[in-house]
């Protein structure tokens, strides 16, 4: 009976990537293997002997996580990219394995020395020109909330839309057209919108005869999770 042995400590000081146990699964499942077959295959052709059937199915149900080498290489054993097997990329660093790319692919690319790219992907931060966070954007194929995770204005622009959906959304249109450029129509029309949505949660659990305590639990979460009802919202209006 195979168990899930300990693997030896991490070479990288880098958490693990968020991992797409579903896909996981999928893929697997849709080459015929069972997870002792990625098992014996991730021992012999990766070196990595401590991978065990039970390792394999730990990670398919979410109760592990691949490192960054472990991820590369069950991704040759599964026939995909990298990619396919990481959840939404939140770093520099993800977003790369996620598109499969050497760190001096990129540094090459946006025009900045290896060292220093790597620093950025060591910190989690982008610093770069505009001329470089176009390249950046281009070969790692971000989206404008991609661009703001990375370069580390995500947090501002939730403060932002946290004021805006709790007083007058009309003064914020324009210091989030500052951090997020979209058309002023956009802007203009999710602003309302999110306004509306907060409004509406406090609204409807007040009607419900809760307190004032109660009150602010429905208000809490939709301002913990603002910039993602902020994203979506932009979508829909063809963003």
């Amino acid at each position: 009976m195979w168990a899930v042995r300990r693997p030896p400590p991490r070479s990288d000081r880098h958490p693990p990537p968020p991992f797409n146990a579903p896909a996981a699964r999928r893929l697997r499942a849709a080459l015929g293997l069972g997870p002792d077959h990625v098992a014996h295959a991730l021992r012999a052709s990766y070196d990595l002997p401590y991978v065990t059937p039970a390792l394999v199915a730990a990670w398919e149900h979410g109760s592990a996580s691949p490192s960054h080498p472990e991820l590369t290489a069950l991704a040759g054993v599964l026939w995909c990219s990298p990619g396919e097997l990481i959840g939404r990329p939140r770093t520099l660093r993800e977003h790369r394995m996620a598109r499969g790319l050497a760190p001096e692919d990129v540094a090459h690319t946006v025009g900045h020395e290896l060292q220093v790219y790597l620093r950025m992907e060591e910190t989690g931060r982008w610093r770069g020109t505009e001329r470089q966070t176009a390249a950046l954007t281009r070969v790692l194929g971000l989206s404008l909330a991609d661009v703001l995770a990375v370069t580390g204005r995500e947090e501002r622009l939730a403060e932002l839309l946290r004021d805006a959906v709790t007083t007058r959304w009309q003064a914020y249109v324009r210091p989030v057209s500052k951090i997020a450029p979209l058309e002023r129509r956009v802007l203009e029309e999710v602003l309302h919108r999110l306004h509306q949505d907060y409004q509406g949660h406090m609204a409807a659990t007040l009607s419900w005869g809760g307190g004032p305590t109660d009150a602010s639990d429905p208000g809490r979460d939709f301002l913990t999770h603002v910039v993602d009802h902020f994203w979506t919202a932009v979508s829909a209006e063809g963003g």
